[in-house]
């Protein structure tokens, strides 16, 4: 009878810490649209990240508005590097861009990250989420979604001077370096497609679908989520033989 008592209160136990880590899970992807996978075969432990709707920098965008906010992201980017247990990073993106400095803080964390990363683009990868994009070990991009590539793009006042139109290029630059430098496309072929006038109707640039992005060399491989899992676990298990 002891033994019978025994076991139904480990399983009491056991049940409420499954519904324990289910709420906080719960939690996290309410809050920060984050996760931890691990109820795979391999018993890999992998991070999910979403980059969804407007990077928030420096400045609050309005309340209505749907944001991922990069001091939510960096800190826990942070944490999988110091975390022993974490096997890899999953990053989903469906993003129409926002702050420059905030994207590209994310995307170089992402990129330093010495546990295998996988980026998939669902939607839209737009605007500074291209270096997003691009920052992870291997990219994928479902065949419908879009990637577009335009100039840096400066709101409210603009002062028409000389020095400042010297700092928009370093910016620029920073940005095309970024992506050429994680990514099969050369710097020269970025800037065509971001001056290119006869895609977007009020802007120069260039919208590319999911196959197109991947003729292009900016994304690796066009797949969905069953992809990109298995692609990461791959690179998992070929790390750990190492």
């Amino acid at each position: 009878m002891e033994e019978k008592e025994i076991r139904e209160n480990n399983k009491e136990k056991a049940d409420g810490a499954d519904l324990e880590r289910e709420r906080e899970q719960n939690e996290q992807i309410r809050d920060m649209g984050q996760v931890t996978l691990d109820g795979n075969a391999g018993k890999h432990r992998v991070e999910l990240l979403t980059i969804i709707g407007e990077v928030e920098g420096h400045e609050s965008s309005p309340s209505h508005s749907k944001t991922t906010k990069y001091e939510h992201v960096l800190p826990k980017l942070a944490l999988i590097e110091d975390d022993e247990s974490v096997d890899g990073l999953l990053i989903l993106l469906n993003t129409v861009g926002g702050d420059v400095e905030a994207g590209l803080a994310i995307a170089e964390m992402i990129a330093s990250l010495s546990v295998p990363t996988v980026s998939l683009v669902l939607g839209g990868g737009h605007s500074i989420g291209v270096p997003m994009a691009v920052s992870a070990d291997y990219s994928f991009v479902v065949p419908s979604a879009t990637m577009v590539i335009h100039p840096v793009r400066s709101s409210g006042m603009f002062i028409g001077v000389a020095q400042t139109y010297r700092n928009m290029e370093k910016i620029q630059d920073r940005i095309t370096t970024f992506i050429s430098s994680h990514s099969r496309t050369s710097k020269e072929r970025l800037e065509e497609l971001m001056l290119d006038t006869t895609q977007l109707v009020k802007d120069v640039g260039t919208m590319l679908e999911g196959p197109e992005a991947v003729k292009e060399g900016l994304i690796d491989a066009v797949g969905g989520v069953r992809e990109a899992l298995g692609k990461l676990y791959e690179m998992i298990d070929e790390r750990k033989r190492q």
